[in-house]
């Protein structure tokens, strides 16, 4: 009879981006860190794939599933069945599939089942009979909402996966860090001084923070003599370079000039990221650096995981709204958080994480500016077990 204990080729299915893909390493290495010999293939989507080498897993299987959204049309089953055929060639042992709780895993699961996998582990709310193995009852939302990255560190342990270091994991590649190393000096930036990124976008519009609130938080770093850095991908050219316009003081664009493995080496030296929620939050915690994070209030499970932060945003009665757009049209719980909480977060981050650095700034720069910042961690109606204890 199969058994978790000398299950040693393990799917791990998480069908999300990037962000998703983050959150769940330590729930990856503990599943690998767990039993001697075992490997770790990653079934994820084109998007999270991206992320994938710089992640501990040993193998990538790219799939794009038609019960997410961002799937283009399928004209038949085949790429379904030609999955199930490839997994079913690989005689996977065991097989985990990662969800947030407003997904259903059952199509994973039955996709797995169909493949022969013999173990299939899983959160689900209902009754899965024969779908699932291993499964939890799952609580959220309504007894508890938990960060994505407990949630998950939770769902293996229920086979005996645990892990002391719970932090997220990301490989920053030698050749990448003295690459932008380089970019850095070549554009101006002085490392010994006051830095930060800024990463102005973000796919889903209810994540996004005013561009112009974006140009006078900068402005005002900027007259602080804090080096402002931007970046982002090609379709958000625009929308950095209109920022640049409005800041009107110097700035540096990196905006597609990166790779993902320099986007991850360049957070890797920044002293501060300052963010919406979106992939970048993630990749800033998972290798260490401190996070302002711009928090649209449409799903409390994606906070910075581990490292000091600031997380900023307008409490709102529509809050966990789970949309892409917001559904009021104001988007107040952005739109209301003002540039100097985003500068008097950033300044306070960077006192405590780069104190050497921050005394260029001169005699208490916090003393310019004193607005409340807020935090959806203890300023939200939230049960307490909804708080993972490595969250600043």
């Amino acid at each position: 009879m199969a058994d978790w204990t000398t299950a040693t080729n393990i799917l791990c299915v998480r069908l999300d981006t990037i962000g998703d893909v983050i959150m769940t390493t330590p729930a990856m290495r503990a599943l690998k860190a767990s039993v001697p010999g075992r490997r770790i293939t990653l079934l994820t989507s084109s998007a999270g794939a991206a992320i994938a080498p710089l992640v501990p897993v040993d193998d990538l299987i790219v799939y794009d599933s038609p019960w997410l959204k961002a799937t283009a049309p399928r004209i038949n089953s085949a790429p379904e069945l030609a999955m199930i055929e490839q997994l079913r060639q690989a005689r996977f042992d065991a097989a985990v599939i990662f969800t947030v709780y407003s997904q259903n895993p059952l199509p994973s699961a039955f996709l797995c089942y169909m493949a022969d996998i013999p173990l299939r582990l899983a959160h689900c709310h209902e009754n899965p009979y024969q779908l699932l193995t291993d499964w939890i009852k799952d609580p959220e939302p309504e007894t508890e909402i938990r960060h994505e990255v407990r949630r998950q560190l939770d769902l293996v342990a229920h086979v005996g996966s645990t892990l002391e270091d719970e932090s997220m994991s990301l490989t920053v590649i030698p050749a990448a860090r003295q690459r932008v190393q380089s970019l850095l000096t070549e554009v101006g930036i002085q490392l010994d001084r006051p830095w930060v990124v800024i990463h102005p976008g973000a796919t889903a519009p209810s994540r996004r923070y005013p561009p112009e609130k974006f140009a006078i938080a900068a402005r005002h770093l900027s007259e602080l003599r804090i080096q402002v850095v931007f970046t982002g991908t090609q379709p958000e050219q625009g929308l950095v370079e209109s920022i640049r316009r409005d800041m009107d003081m110097p700035s540096v664009s990196l905006v597609d000039r990166l790779t993902l493995a320099e986007l991850t080496a360049l957070l890797a030296i920044a002293p501060l990221l300052i963010s919406n929620n979106t992939g970048p939050v993630h990749m800033a915690a998972a290798v260490g650096t401190s996070v302002v994070d711009l928090y649209a209030l449409t799903n409390p499970q994606h906070t910075p995981w581990g490292v000091p932060n600031r997380v900023l945003f307008h409490d709102v009665p529509c809050r966990i709204c789970y949309k892409s757009i917001c559904p009021e049209v104001h988007h107040h719980c952005l739109r209301l958080v003002e540039p100097e909480s985003v500068v008097q977060a950033a300044l306070e981050l960077l006192q405590d994480s780069q104190p050497e650095r921050a005394s260029a700034l001169g005699n208490d720069p916090l003393s310019l500016i004193r607005p409340h910042v807020s935090n959806p961690l203890t300023d939200m109606p939230l049960p307490m077990s909804a708080v993972p204890s490595s969250l600043s």
